[in-house]
């Protein structure tokens, strides 16, 4: 994270050396373009796939699957949705795309809960009918650019790539508060997620309540998707793989939070300087290189499974 985050402060339309990032942050040589341009931009890919990588694990964890994550489910195109009606039928406001974000991912989130909700909870049945509401949530929000005036269509469609760039100090300041608090309150319930993930009947023999963790849990992680979809838009795969990733790197047997989260944040620093790096000087969509890259780890994982079956 260190030296991603040090190579993006340097990297740009013209090359910083590392005194001069040094010198910037310090105060001693003042830069804008590294203080308030370069800077914001490193941390929001720091904090934002940190974020997704506990929501990742969230779901993971919740389903005991690793295909759940918010993407795969439909938790990312739910939020979607709510910016996208923030922006056509209101004024597209930044409060007004966080909350339309969040309430959008959270009546995404509750229809797939409900529907997978049958006699008792299932984590393959909650992700086989996420991934069916991910496909017609995808339909309907086609149907609201297609609807939407050209150049609000334009806007949504470029946003809804997922990325980085022309974020500022003042797109932060909420959205760090929001996933702080989001991530002490899991943080505090980790070890009863724990005891969850090994089986229901040894987590009520601990003394834990099911119903209400999981409840935490999906609400934490449609709270990070959402905050950081309202941002930077849907960035996808990141949620998916950084969990399983960093569960191999930490030699866990469950889906612990602090690698994931770790992870993720290494997977968007690095894949917003390839999004800036390859096509220079016109910089791709963070999302774009995301999907490229997840797309190849869904295939990966998706082999690994029909293999084990």
């Amino acid at each position: 994270m260190l030296g991603l985050g040090l190579l993006g402060l340097c990297y740009g339309a013209s090359w910083s050396t590392p005194d001069e990032v040094f010198g910037a942050l310090s105060g001693t040589g003042p830069s804008v373009v590294i203080s308030d341009w370069r800077l914001p931009r490193v941390l929001a890919g720091l904090v934002f796939g940190a974020a997704l990588g506990v929501a990742g694990a969230l779901f993971q964890n919740l389903t005991r699957n690793p295909l759940g994550s918010p993407d795969v489910i439909g938790l990312d195109a739910g939020a979607y949705t709510g910016a996208l009606i923030a922006l056509t039928v209101l004024s597209g406001t930044s409060a007004q795309l966080a909350t339309g974000s969040v309430v959008g991912g959270l009546v995404v989130a509750g229809v797939i809960y409900l529907l997978s909700f049958d006699r008792g909870f299932s984590g393959l049945r909650l992700v086989v009918i996420g991934i069916a509401v991910n496909a017609m949530v995808t339909a309907i929000n086609s149907w609201i650019v297609l609807r939407a005036d050209l150049e609000v269509a334009i806007a949504a469609v470029g946003w809804s790539a997922g990325s980085l760039a022309g974020i500022g100090w003042e797109d932060l300041g909420i959205p760090f508060t929001v996933i702080a608090v989001l991530l002490a309150l899991i943080a505090s319930r980790a070890h009863a997620m724990h005891q969850a993930a090994l089986d229901d009947a040894v987590a009520v023999t601990t003394g834990v309540a099911l119903n209400r963790l999981r409840l935490l849990m999906v609400l934490v992680g449609v709270g990070c998707t959402a905050t950081v979809t309202a941002v930077a838009g849907p960035i996808a795969f990141i949620a998916l793989a950084a969990p399983q990733i960093g569960r191999r790197l930490a030699g866990a047997a469950g889906i612990p939070l602090l690698p994931a989260a770790l992870t993720g944040a290494v997977l968007l620093q690095g894949a917003d300087l390839l999004a800036q790096m390859l096509l220079a000087p016109v910089a791709l969509p963070v999302g774009v290189v995301s999907t490229a890259i997840g797309g190849c780890y869904l295939i990966w994982l998706l082999t690994k499974e029909v293999g084990r079956a």
